[in-house]
C-alpha cells in the first residue's frame, strides 16, 4: 500500500472518523510499529510535515531515520539511460533499492521545480521511488499533491462544522514568491470526495489550477461574492499554472482581511502554514477566534498516524 494521493483513500468519511478516534488515544497502537523503521527523505524544507510525521511514527512505536537531500545526500539522477557525466552522483535505481533495505516505509517530500510543467506533473521524484523502491511510499508533499495535508484538512472541517452542508471556499491570495500548486490541488481533490459540502474556488482570472484537477468545480472570480455565507475559508497562494511557475499577480486586494471574513457565516479561517502575515492574511484574522490554523496543524499528526497505521497493518 502506498499513499501518494488523497484519491488513494477508499472512504474519506471512514478515514476521518478513524483519525479522530486515533486522536483520542494516540498511543493505543504503540506496539504496531515495533521493530519497523520509517525513512523520511526531504528534498525540500519542512516544519509541520517533518515533526508531525515523526511524532506519528513514534506514537506507533516505529524507529525513524531522517535524511535531508538538500545538504546531506548525493544528487540523484532520475532519467533512465542517462550518461551521468555532470552533476548527479547516484541514480534513483540504486538509491531507492538501497534505502528500501534500511526502511520498512519510505516517506518523501519533493516540491515542484516550477520551471518545467510537464516534468513536475510527471512527479519525477515520487515516481522514481515508486518504480524502484521495494517498500511502501508515502507522499509528504510532491510536485503536484500534498495528501497528508488535505487529509488533515478534512479532519479539521469535520471537527468544526456546525451544520449538515457547510459552504467551503478555497481562495487564492498574493505571495511574493512562486509557490507550487500541490496544497491547492490536494484540497480540491479532497473536496470532490465530500458528499455534504458546497465548494467554490476563488482566484483572479488567469490563475486557474489544472483543469484535470478542478474538473467541474465551481469557480468564482469575485472573492467577496465567493466569501458570502462561507463556513470555512481555506486560503493558499499558488503560482500561475498556465504561465507556469510565474508570479503574474500581486494584487493586495486579495489579502484576507476582517472585512472579507465578515461576509462569511462566522466562517473559520484555515491555512496550511507557514503563512506570510499581512500578505496572505491580516494579523486580525490570523490571531482571531475564528482562526483554526493551529488546530489544523495539530491534526497533521493524526492524518500521518492513520496513514502509517494502515500501511503497517498490511506489512
Amino acid at each position: 500500500m502506498n499513499y501518494i494521493s488523497i484519491k488513494d483513500i477508499d472512504s474519506l468519511s471512514k478515514w476521518v472518523k478513524s483519525a479522530i478516534k486515533i486522536k483520542k488515544n494516540p498511543l493505543k497502537n504503540q506496539k504496531l510499529g515495533k521493530n519497523k523503521t520509517l525513512g523520511m527523505l526531504f528534498f525540500n524544507p519542512s516544519l509541520r510535515t517533518r515533526l508531525s510525521t515523526q511524532k506519528a511514527a513514534l506514537n506507533l512505536g516505529m524507529n525513524v531515520m531522517v535524511m535531508n537531500f538538500t545538504n546531506e545526500g548525493w544528487t540523484l539522477e532520475f532519467e533512465d539511460g542517462a550518461i551521468m557525466n555532470s552533476g548527479a552522483s547516484e541514480h534513483i535505481k540504486e538509491a531507492a533499492e538501497v534505502v528500501s533495505q534500511y526502511c520498512d516505509i519510505i516517506a518523501i517530500r519533493a516540491f515542484a521545480g516550477l520551471v518545467d510543467k510537464e516534468k513536475d506533473y510527471q512527479e519525477t521524484v515520487i515516481s522514481g521511488f515508486l518504480k524502484h523502491a521495494t517498500v511502501p511510499i508515502v507522499n509528504m508533499e510532491s510536485a503536484v499533491r500534498h495528501p497528508m495535508q488535505s487529509l488533515a484538512d478534512a479532519i479539521t472541517m469535520e471537527e468544526y462544522k456546525t451544520k449538515h452542508k457547510p459552504k467551503v471556499v478555497l481562495s487564492w491570495a498574493p505571495h511574493p514568491k512562486a509557490l507550487p500548486q500541490a496544497v491547492a490541488n490536494s484540497f480540491v481533490e479532497m473536496m470532490q470526495m465530500q458528499k455534504d459540502m458546497d465548494f467554490v474556488i476563488t482566484h483572479p482570472e488567469g490563475y486557474e489550477l489544472s483543469p484535470e484537477i478542478t474538473k467541474d468545480c465551481k469557480i468564482e472570480y469575485d472573492q467577496n461574492k465567493a466569501f458570502e455565507n462561507a463556513d470555512f475559508v481555506y486560503v493558499k497562494n499558488w503560482s500561475n499554472f498556465n504561465d507556469y511557475g510565474k508570479v503574474t499577480n500581486l494584487d493586495p486586494t486579495w489579502t484576507v482581511t476582517a472585512e472579507k471574513m465578515a461576509l462569511t457565516n462566522n466562517g473559520k479561517f484555515m491555512h496550511c502554514l507557514p503563512v506570510r502575515r499581512n500578505v496572505i492574511v491580516s494579523d486580525e484574522v490570523l490571531d482571531g477566534e475564528n482562526s483554526i490554523v493551529i488546530q489544523q496543524a495539530n491534526n497533521r499528526t493524526y492524518s500521518a498516524q492513520l496513514v502509517l497505521q494502515k500501511i503497517l497493518k498490511k506489512l
